[in-house]
């Protein structure tokens, strides 16, 4: 089912959620027992999304932006549960609860904390399942590489982390600078990213686990700490706009059943087209583990979304997967929005597609998925207003993990 429109919605959500929830487990009931980042549309427990305010790049359109976020907001919300960070939770929750039904407001937690931007998507944990449990992976956010302030939004785990709000094993990993949206997951081992960003100079220094853009040395470490048995590096392939140095989920993004979606462009004259033919030339060389081409899933190129001749970064591969749903960025551009609303759901049959206008978020350069961060089942879950139960087992260091036990 294709959604274009922010549709009414009357009650049933929490029931509906359990129901997807016992389907969703019985379907995976062979839980890996090994290290891995699981895949964004494995069961998911929430997603997280860091409010805009007057002290950020949106100052001067805040009021445009956060249009976006409630309706971001409010998809997310009616299907699962959401957890917002901002340095202002009173004022939002005052706008929440004008703007969203009692069915999406039972599933919205607000946490307070100082915040520089929102691209939750960047500075948001990165959750691993092991043996031991889920590992909430804190690695180190500094503004794709110094470009931006970041010292907030880099403190935003730890504080989460000492809330109680979620559950897991807190894992430093500062030592290490990595965006969520410079790495895709199969959930079986497999990691997509770009080389442009992963080796890039700017996102290292001295003393970091990684210090030089080693590319044996990054596998080794992505092996380490997510579980990664083998890592698709494009070498090809940007945004113009685009100043996260080429995010894989800007560009090309793995999907159930051995697919992958990414961005095509077919217009010879226009200044994407060489180097998205030479990604789209890589993507055809890929193999999966047992060796097969993997099924690829043209998206189109919207046409050129300008501000003050800028040409800034619409992709459409910039999608959010849901338990039921995948939320993707249109454009107001009619003939490409459908097509690309109409080539992901070929790629997530059962699931709502549904379209969200993102034409102010590409203002600062991002998009949907930029904004979000999901979270595997089992992290968090609680609605506005809703306190942790007692006898929940809230984030902890390894060194308070050991002592318990």
């Amino acid at each position: 089912m294709i959604i274009n429109v922010y549709p009414p919605r009357d009650g049933a959500a929490d029931a509906r959620f359990e129901m997807l929830m016992q389907q969703m487990d019985h379907a995976s009931e062979t839980r890996r027992k090994i290290r891995c980042l699981p895949a964004e549309w494995a069961p998911q427990s929430g997603v997280q999304l860091t409010w805009p305010h007057e002290d950020t790049d949106w100052a001067d359109r805040l009021e445009e932006v956060t249009e976006t976020y409630l309706r971001m907001a409010f998809e997310i919300a009616k299907r699962e549960p959401l957890i917002i960070v901002t340095p202002k939770p009173d004022e939002v929750e005052t706008l929440l609860r004008q703007r969203m039904p009692k069915a999406a407001l039972e599933q919205i937690s607000l946490f307070e904390c100082p915040t520089d931007d929102t691209w939750a998507r960047d500075h948001g944990f990165i959750t691993i399942e092991d043996t031991d449990g889920l590992h909430l992976m804190d690695f180190r956010f500094n503004g794709w590489g110094g470009k931006f302030p970041a010292e907030h939004d880099d403190a935003i785990n730890a504080r989460l982390a000492q809330s109680g709000m979620f559950c897991g094993l807190y894992d430093s990993a500062l030592d290490f600078e990595l965006e969520g949206g410079a790495i895709e997951s199969d959930g079986a081992g497999t990691l997509l990213t770009t080389a442009a960003c992963l080796l890039n100079p700017n996102r290292r220094r001295r003393g970091d686990a990684v210090s030089t853009p080693d590319k044996a040395a990054v596998e080794r470490l992505l092996g380490e700490r997510l579980g990664a048995k083998r890592v698709l590096w494009l070498h090809h392939g940007y945004l113009a706009g685009d100043d996260t140095d080429s995010h894989i989920d800007t560009l090309a993004r793995l999907c159930p059943n051995q697919t992958i979606a990414y961005v095509k462009c077919e217009d010879t004259a226009d200044e994407h087209y060489d180097e998205l033919h030479a990604m789209e030339e890589e993507l055809m060389a890929f193999r999966t583990a047992e060796g097969e081409p993997y099924r690829l899933l043209p998206l189109p190129m919207p046409a050129p979304c300008l501000l003050d001749d800028e040409r800034l970064p619409a992709t459409y591969a910039n999608f959010l997967i849901l338990n039921d749903a995948v939320l993707v960025p249109v454009y107001a551009q009619p003939q490409t929005d459908e097509v690309a609303l109409r080539q992901i759901a070929k790629a997530f049959p059962g699931r709502d597609i549904v379209g969200i206008d993102c034409r102010t978020l590409i203002v600062q350069h991002g998009s949907l998925h930029c904004c979000t961060m999901q979270f595997p089942r089992g992290v968090f879950g609680m609605g506005l207003g809703e306190q942790r139960p007692e006898t929940s087992s809230p984030a902890m260091t390894k060194e308070q993990q050991d002592a318990e036990s």
